[in-house]
């Protein structure tokens, strides 16, 4: 794992943004997964602009999606499709063909699991992989106590990622579930670029690098990863646990 501190948000995005144009400069046809979330906006936003001063070509890359909540999709306020086709695909007019989501709001989420599985055991692995972190140290929609064989699954989320995931939405929404891309799969990507931002981030990134690799913080896994970025701007980089 290989720890990056930046000044603030902004440089932390810009830095991240360089690290993806880079990589699919060296591999044009790589499969991307990008989380959505608040924390990679500024990250997409610099891609974005990148695409479009010609300095990046995202053309031929194939886009996986992480999660998403049960009962939503593109056209969902505040969903992580919506969230992404607002800031990326669509202002790069992506092509359908190149975006492979979860269908979260078909009737049967098992078989929705069975072909994104499918597809990235026959298209893959994932090359790229640029994840958020919880503050309960999920990753995507693993939630503590997620077995880490998983592949894609429906999970009943924490109470914490309830409460917190309300910031997506203009208004109260009942959050019945998610549906995810697995630890496994998120293990056997080629690269990971884990970003945190903000106080509130803080303890999970300091158990992130130095506690114990435990399901009860998904994100631990990651110091197994062999080519694992995590990077952090300072609010996130406390060397010390609030309060002590």
């Amino acid at each position: 794992m290989i720890v990056e501190i930046k000044q603030n948000y902004n440089e932390l995005s810009y830095y991240t943004a360089l690290m993806i144009a880079e990589y699919v400069g060296r591999k044009p046809d790589c499969i991307m997964c990008l989380a959505a979330g608040n924390t990679p906006v500024g990250t997409l936003r610099y891609l974005v602009q990148m695409a479009q001063e010609q300095k990046v070509d995202f053309g031929t890359c194939r886009f996986v999606g992480l999660d998403e909540w049960v009962g939503m999709d593109k056209t969902s306020d505040g969903s992580a499709q919506e969230t992404l086709y607002q800031e990326f695909f669509s202002p790069l007019s992506i092509r359908p063909s190149q975006i492979h989501f979860f269908e979260a709001l078909s009737d049967d989420l098992q078989s929705e699991c069975k072909r994104i599985d499918d597809y990235i055991a026959t298209e893959g692995p994932i090359d790229l992989m640029l994840l958020g972190l919880g503050v309960n140290g999920h990753l995507g929609l693993n939630e503590p106590g997620v077995d880490f064989d998983s592949g894609s699954h429906v999970t009943e989320l924490s109470q914490t990622t309830v409460t917190v995931g309300q910031k997506y939405f203009k208004q109260r929404q009942e959050l019945t579930g998610g549906i995810t891309l697995g630890i496994r799969q998120i293990m056997e990507s080629e690269t990971v670029i884990l970003i945190a931002s903000g106080k509130n981030k803080a303890d999970a990134v300091y158990r992130l690098q130095h506690g114990e690799v435990t399901n009860e913080l998904p994100a631990s896994i990651l110091q197994r990863h062999t080519n694992c970025f995590v990077i952090l701007d300072q609010d996130a980089a406390e060397t010390e646990l609030p309060g002590n």
